[in-house]
């Protein structure tokens, strides 16, 4: 009997333990935030600012009227995506900002757990997270 009332005591905070890896959502939102960020990098430095994201991760690179170099001050490193998170589409996504803040309409769907959170970045480059 007592052993019964252990188990079920320890299968019980088993499942009250919340995961410790940050939600999907978290992970959309730091992306999101670094996408806005790299926007006012482009039109405050009047420069094309891009964002390329893989499977993987993501990183940053700035044109500097000739060629495309890494950017990797402040908030731009090379970021890789946390433990179990999967990018939709496959394909790298790449986003550049222009020097007023414009960008090609773009779609990223972080997912992990059975859980999804969409990021848009629209014409204007205005960045949204649905999910």
């Amino acid at each position: 009997m007592t052993v019964t009332i252990i188990g079920l005591a320890a299968g019980a905070v088993v499942l009250a333990v919340p995961d410790p890896r940050p939600s999907v959502a978290a992970d959309a939102e730091r992306f999101a935030a670094r996408l806005s960020r790299a926007r006012e990098e482009a039109v405050l430095t009047n420069r094309p600012v891009a964002v390329e994201a893989t499977t993987a991760g993501y990183g940053f690179s700035v044109f500097d009227g000739a060629d495309w170099s890494p950017l990797s001050d402040g908030p731009f490193g090379q970021e890789r995506w946390r433990e179990g998170v999967s990018v939709s589409p496959t394909e790298p996504v790449r986003v550049v900002f222009d020097p007023t803040g414009v960008a090609e309409p773009a779609t990223l769907t972080l997912s992990r757990d059975g859980r999804a959170s969409r990021i848009e970045i629209d014409g204007a480059g205005e960045v949204t997270i649905n999910g």
